[in-house]
């Protein structure tokens, strides 16, 4: 049984909208900071937002600053990416993380539970 799934990636353009969504199966969720890092082709993966165990606090890449949002419900295990105005350079796989610790780090090292990722593709 996986234990993150993603969903919501799907072929856009340059200016529009997505939401990607992440449902956990963990009892652990409601005490794990989450985040989402994304994998561009022949690139490293890198760190997008994050989120704190109870979503007070949260943390974004500068690519990413007043664009994206990441929250979360708790009662549903869910945490989601609402990415605005997106660009081709966010062209990538988009990956759900869970670090079994209350609070968020930048580094893909640091999270415990990744998802299968979910596609991201915004043409020009």
């Amino acid at each position: 049984q996986e234990q993150l799934v993603e969903s919501g990636g799907g072929l856009v353009q340059a200016g529009d909208s997505l939401r990607l969504t992440c449902i956990a199966s963990r009892r652990t969720f409601s005490a794990s900071a989450m985040a989402w890092f994304r994998q561009a082709p022949g690139k490293e993966r890198d760190f997008v937002a994050a989120i704190s165990w109870s979503g007070s606090n949260t943390y974004y890449a500068d690519s990413v600053k007043g664009r994206f949002t990441i929250s979360r419900d708790n009662a549903k295990n869910t945490v989601s990416l609402q990415m605005n105005s997106l660009k081709p350079e966010d062209t990538a796989v988009y990956y759900c993380a869970q670090r079994e610790y209350m609070h968020y780090d930048v580094r893909d090292v640091a999270y415990n539970y990744w998802g299968r990722g979910t596609q991201v593709t915004v043409s020009s």
